[in-house]
């Protein structure tokens, strides 16, 4: 089992120039409710992506025709309109994903002596290393970094603390504008984002109050945490009482430690936009956002919950 080793593995990597610690306590979403190749760079690949320009279109496109859209798109869309989000530019936010992608590949080429010389600093696993990289440049060239003024402990969390009032801490374009700075509801999402331009089978997977990610292929299965200190690599067991507790009860209800399918990726991104809504009192708006989540994901039983709470609150409010 691989595990918490990881931190010094990136500090290993990084004799590229200053050590990157990309410090931060975990995002913790509402406790009381889930919100939960070696080539040149012309080998960048992009996903096929729908022509989907705005959030109605995306919510209205069927479950296969979904799985076109690449998901930062889904995510920037999902973020159109929210507080936070007035200077999202789509294309110039894609652009710079493509950027990103054609960086990560540079550098992971040009530095995979490293791995050839030592696979063990890697747990013997090129794929590791390509995610150790991915992490790396994306911190040090781009000044990918957590938002210090969101970190916050799960005892410190409350249902009131604003965290989901600015849409730049918890989407994309908080990440590939000008700041910056986002929270384990952006970061993951990022590097799944430039991991799938460049081909690497990612995928986004949710425990309670938090989001990671997961390399997942016909070989190779492992989780990868890059919110915290370094990149590290855990087991679906280490998430279970990490950021939270949680049980088993809650795993069937909720649908924790499974690879999500690109309608339950956008269900959590609509579950975003509502908390985003809930925390500007709009709570109509936030009710919409939650029906949404909940048709993509009916599985998911906090979405069924919170709207529920939402429509209530939306009724009181009028």
């Amino acid at each position: 089992m691989r595990r918490q080793k990881r931190s010094a593995t990136l500090k290993i990597v990084l004799s590229l120039g200053s050590v990157v610690v990309i410090s931060v306590v975990s995002m913790v979403w509402s406790i009381t409710y889930f919100i939960h190749a070696k080539g040149d760079q012309s080998e960048v690949m992009s996903q096929p992506s729908a022509p989907v320009s705005n959030l109605p279109d995306l919510l209205a496109l069927p479950g296969d025709a979904l799985e076109q859209v690449d998901i930062a798109r889904m995510n920037l869309l999902c973020a159109q309109g929210l507080p936070g989000a007035e200077d999202l530019d789509l294309n110039g936010c894609l652009a710079t994903l493509q950027t990103m992608a054609a960086r990560v590949l540079e550098e992971t080429e040009k530095y995979h002596y490293r791995y050839e010389n030592n696979p063990a600093d890697f747990e013997n696993s090129e794929n590791f290393y390509k995610m150790v990289m991915l992490a790396v440049v994306l911190a040090e060239d781009f000044q990918v970094k957590y938002a210090p003024d969101k970190m916050v402990t799960p005892e410190d969390a409350r249902t009131d603390d604003g965290f989901f009032a600015d849409a730049h801490d918890v989407f994309l374009h908080g990440l590939l504008g000008t700041r910056r700075q986002g929270t384990c509801s952006s970061l993951p999402v990022l590097q799944v984002a430039v991991g799938r331009q460049l081909g690497y089978p990612l995928k986004l997977v949710t425990t309670k109050g938090h989001l990671f990610m997961r390399w997942e292929d016909a070989k190779e299965r492992f989780n990868v945490e890059a919110s915290g200190n370094g990149v590290n690599e855990f087991s679906d067991d280490y998430y279970r009482h990490w950021p939270m507790e949680v049980s088993d009860a809650e795993v069937q209800a909720e649908g924790y430690f499974k690879s999500l399918t690109p309608a339950e990726e956008l269900a959590v991104f609509m579950s975003i936009r509502g908390m985003c809504w809930r925390d500007s009192k709009r709570y109509a708006e936030a009710a919409e956002s939650f029906q949404a989540a909940a048709r993509l994901a009916p599985g998911c039983q906090s979405y069924r919950i919170m709207l529920a709470d939402l429509q209530q609150k939306a009724v009181a409010q009028h």
